[in-house]
């Protein structure tokens, strides 16, 4: 059952690193290509740099591996730098915990953000940090010039500036944030390989609390909320709500420089193709769908039951290979833990599932690795 303790923490090593995105991106490389190809040459020119440039940011996160991990305590900690629009990480430190706002909003977006992703996970689900061990959040700001994504590099959050053309400032989004530090979280706990559907569970966590940080600052119940990833990130001339949609998979944009979106709603439409590592961001729609329609199902602050069945399972049920299945299987096993067999809470979760075409499974390996 649920440890109180957070003991778990998947005994930080037990999983290789090369399970897990050693650079988790907000923008999927499928929605730069499609900037590559149908924008402008400048925003061709900066889609492409955005989609090069991961090379050499894995690089970065083999080196900041070797080094040592923030401080952790008991308290927020929030470290915030400025990387100037260079690339060294993790720049020149402007804001620090307790300190007054910054004249700069992008400093202060990311110093408000990270706080309220603390606050959501020690207050919701006792977890105390990323790490759950009070590990000081630092993120960096300005980084780059024109960049268009924001990233968790295994050790903290870095943002871009976006290009003004298509994306706004990254930090403007708080569910992006809440998105990028809960890949932190799933690194410390299931540490979900980035690869085919257990790429696309890494992802729909993300999304999922991403989402849920959001409702909670905004006091939102399950109905009230817009169920958007990235509201805020596009600009008013580009034909989109966000970048991904859990509400309704496949319509967050149409676009002539975006194109359309790819997300499937149901298995049958899985994307089994080899770009985006196998659609971790792609086929990410399909349990976020029926996270959404489990939480609709049992309304209320989606967060306190829906949220918690989906914590639980991250925490201790799942190991890197899980897929759809296992994690259906083990989210209406929490359910039923939680709020009894039969339950509300339980039908909700596995009618959820089943919507989206999946049919929970104990032990579904995948072997194509």
């Amino acid at each position: 059952m649920y440890r109180q303790n957070q003991k778990s923490v998947k005994a930080k090593g037990c999983y290789p690193t090369n399970h897990i995105c050693s650079v988790c991106c907000i923008i999927p490389p499928h929605l730069l290509k499609e900037i590559a190809k149908r924008g402008t040459p400048q925003q061709s020119d900066w889609a492409f740099q955005s989609l090069t440039h991961s090379a050499r940011i894995r690089g970065q996160r083999d080196v900041l591996s070797l080094a040592p991990a923030s401080t952790t305590s008991g308290e927020k900690r929030r470290t915030i730098y400025d990387a100037s629009q260079g690339t060294s990480l993790p720049g020149k430190l402007v804001r620090s915990e307790g300190d007054a706002p910054s004249n700069d909003p992008a400093v202060n977006e990311a110093y408000d953000a990270a706080g309220a992703t603390f606050d959501f996970y020690k207050e919701a689900y006792q977890r105390n940090s990323v790490d759950a061990r009070g590990l000081r959040l630092d993120s960096t700001v300005h980084y780059n010039v024109n960049y268009d994504n924001a990233f968790w590099n295994g050790s903290q959050m870095v943002y871009g500036d976006g290009d003004g053309q298509i994306f706004t400032r990254f930090t403007k989004s708080i569910d992006v944030i809440g998105h990028e530090l809960t890949h932190g979280v799933t690194q410390y706990e299931a540490g979900l390989r980035y690869q085919n559907e257990p790429g696309a569970l890494n992802e729909s966590m993300s999304d999922v609390f991403g989402s849920l940080v959001k409702q909670r600052v905004l006091n939102q119940k399950a109905e009230q909320a817009d169920w958007i990833i990235g509201a805020g990130l596009l600009v008013s001339s580009i034909k989109g709500v966000g970048i991904r949609s859990m509400k309704a998979p496949g319509t967050a944009y149409d676009d002539p420089v975006l194109g359309k979106d790819p997300q499937p709603a149901h298995l049958q439409n899985l994307y089994k193709g080899t770009d985006d590592n196998g659609g971790v961001h792609i086929n990410s729609s399909i349990p976020n769908h029926a996270f959404y329609l489990a939480a609709i199902d049992i309304g209320g602050y989606a967060w306190e039951k829906t949220g918690k069945i989906w914590y639980i399972t991250l925490q201790e049920r799942l190991h890197p290979w899980s897929n759809f299945a296992r994690a259906a299987y083990q989210t209406i096993s929490v359910a039923g833990e939680l709020y009894g067999r039969g339950s509300k809470e339980q039908n909700a979760v596995r009618n959820g599932w089943k919507q989206v075409g999946v049919e929970p499974g104990l032990f579904p390996f995948i072997w194509y690795y």
